[in-house]
């Protein structure tokens, strides 16, 4: 599935983008493909690659049932995704940073995006920014991947319709590396390395490391630094194992996390939904897990 702006420059398209909501509130708005109420919310987890066929995907997922459903996006995208979610800062701003620093420092908020829709086997998608002195939300146009690399880096809700969500059911998946950064439950967690071991004082027990936690999961006490060694009574060796087996949870049923911190092992059941991560917490500068 290809979206027609693909044969133009992300950073380009990204920037004409800008323009427009700047402009204009209505030359590249239009109305959602799919009922807003009827939109899920979701939790952007990392980035995979489909196969066969080694094409990049975003992998989001939905709280209520578990499934984690791929969207198809291109290396660029794929790059600022893992790039926000591990909490990295390029020396030189990306286009997704610049299109967030602009937007902000015009006013503008980028709120939430809607992957609304399927046409002719292209993802359609909708970003909805505030904008200061605006009652009204402005909504523009967009490429699903441009978007969600935006609300990777900004922190905007992602909401997805109920046909892209069936669309990706079947769609087959490998992470990109086994140290990526993975999210699930508001927490956002990766290799836990001989040398972070080492460095952090960690113990010597299969686990994944937790880099940045928000919502519940940061009021239950796991912070950046913590080692989560067993989610639901299963041990996890790689990120991704952190992923599954939270997505193992029976519908309705709250995960079950035990990890390390500070000398003690803790344990304390989560709610599967989605938190803002608006309200994010990082490591101090300085640190990088």
């Amino acid at each position: 599935m290809h979206s027609p702006t693909g044969r133009y420059p992300a950073g380009a398209v990204l920037l004409v983008l800008l323009c427009l909501l700047v402009t204009t509130t209505s030359a590249q708005a239009r109305d959602l493909l799919t009922d807003r109420d009827e939109l899920v919310a979701v939790e952007l987890a990392t980035v995979g690659i489909a196969q066969p066929g080694g094409v990049p995907v975003v992998l989001l997922r939905e709280p209520d049932s578990g499934d984690v459903v791929p969207i198809f996006i291109g290396p660029n995208e794929a790059r600022a995704i893992l790039q926000a979610l591990g909490g990295e800062r390029p020396p030189r701003p990306m286009t997704h940073d610049l299109l967030g620093h602009i937007t902000s420092a015009l006013g503008g908020t980028l709120e939430r995006v809607y992957v609304d829709g399927l046409l002719a086997g292209t993802y359609m998608g909708v970003m909805e920014f505030s904008v200061t002195g605006q009652d009204d939300p402005v909504r523009v146009d967009a490429r699903p991947s441009d978007a969600i690399a935006l609300a990777a880096r900004t922190g905007a809700s992602i909401h997805v319709a109920p046909d892209v969500l069936q669309a990706g059911e079947d769609l087959q998946y490998e992470p990109l590396h086994d140290d990526q950064a993975v999210a699930a439950l508001g927490i956002t967690v990766v290799e836990a390395t001989d040398e972070l071991r080492d460095a952090l004082g960690l113990p010597d027990q299969p686990g994944v490391l937790v880099s940045d936690a928000i919502g519940d999961a940061a009021e239950a006490g796991i912070g950046a630094g913590a080692l989560i060694l067993e989610v639901n009574g299963e041990t996890l060796e790689r990120p991704m194992d952190f992923l599954n087996q939270v997505r193992g949870t029976a519908r309705g049923e709250e995960v079950e996390v035990l990890w390390w911190q500070e000398g003690e092992e803790q344990r304390a059941r989560l709610s599967t939904d989605i938190p803002d991560r608006r309200h994010r917490e990082r490591a101090p500068e300085g640190i990088t897990l």
